[in-house]
C-alpha cells in the first residue's frame, strides 16, 4: 500500500488522532484483505469515514462506514467528493447497539475506534460476531498500554486521559478480554511498529486536541503506550 496516493485526503479535517491511514497500512501489509466488489467490510468506528476510503480502495469490496459521533449524511458528502459514494455506504450506530443482516460482512476493520467501545469481555462474541460470515477476518488497530505497565492505565495515564484512561489496555488484556468462542479460529495480538510516525502526523497538526497531546508525549504517551494490532480470524 503507497500512504503517499492518499495523501490529499489526510488533513486536519479528517484526522482525529495519530495518523489513522499509517495504522490501517500497517495491518493491511501484515494481514492483506483482496475481496470481489460483492463483498463486504464493516469499518466500525470509521470517524470522518478516511479510513473507509482507503479500505475500498485497496480491498476492492463495498465498505460499510460505521460511526457514532460522525453523521451518515456528513459521511455520505464526504464520499461523494471523494467519488467512492458507490462503493462506501456511510452508517450511524451505536457500535453496542447495530442492525446489520446477519453473517453480512467478510471482514471487520476498526482504527482508533474499538477501545472506546469493546472495552468489556463478550463484545466481540455478542456485538461483532453475529455480523460476521463464517471464514471472516477482522483487523483492529488501537492505541493500548505496553506490556510491562498492563494494568497500569489509570496511574500512569489518567494527567493525559482523566476519566478515559481505562480503556488503554495492554496486548494480554486485549486478548483476555476477545476471548474464545466457538466460531474463533485464532486471535494474534503485536506491538505496531507504525506508532512514532502516525503520532508525529497527527502532532504536527494545529488543532486544540493536536495541541493538547503535544503537551503529554514525551512525558506520558511515548513512554507507556503504544499501538496494539489484533488480527482475529474466524473458522
Amino acid at each position: 500500500m503507497d500512504i503517499s496516493s492518499y495523501q490529499r485526503y489526510i488533513s486536519e479535517e479528517t484526522m482525529m488522532g495519530p495518523n489513522s491511514v499509517r495504522v490501517l497500512a500497517e495491518l493491511l501489509e501484515r494481514h492483506p484483505l483482496r475481496f470481489a466488489t460483492d463483498r463486504r467490510i464493516l469499518d466500525l468506528g470509521c470517524g470522518t469515514g478516511l479510513t473507509s476510503l482507503v479500505i475500498a480502495k485497496e480491498t476492492g469490496a463495498k465498505v460499510y462506514a460505521n460511526d457514532l459521533w460522525v453523521s451518515a449524511n456528513e459521511n455520505g458528502r464526504r464520499f461523494a467528493q471523494w467519488g467512492v459514494s458507490e462503493q462506501v455506504l456511510p452508517v450511524c450506530e451505536d457500535a453496542n447497539d447495530l442492525h446489520f443482516e446477519k453473517k453480512l460482512f467478510h471482514a471487520l476493520v476498526s482504527i482508533d475506534s474499538y477501545h472506546y467501545f469493546a472495552g468489556h469481555e463478550g463484545f466481540f462474541q455478542e456485538k461483532v460476531l453475529p455480523f460476521m460470515k463464517d471464514g471472516g477476518e477482522a483487523l483492529i488497530g488501537i492505541p493500548g498500554l505496553k506490556d510491562e505497565y498492563a494494568g497500569r492505565a489509570e496511574e500512569l495515564l489518567s494527567g493525559w486521559l482523566g476519566d478515559e484512561a481505562y480503556m488503554f489496555q495492554s496486548q494480554e488484556q486485549w486478548r483476555r478480554l476477545i476471548g474464545s468462542h466457538d466460531r474463533i479460529e485464532s486471535v494474534k495480538t503485536w506491538e505496531m511498529g507504525c506508532f512514532r510516525e502516525a503520532w508525529s502526523e497527527w502532532l504536527a497538526a494545529d488543532n486544540e486536541f493536536s495541541r493538547s497531546d503535544r503537551k503529554y508525549f514525551e512525558t506520558t504517551i511515548r513512554p507507556y503506550t503504544c499501538f496494539i494490532g489484533i488480527y482475529i480470524k474466524l473458522k
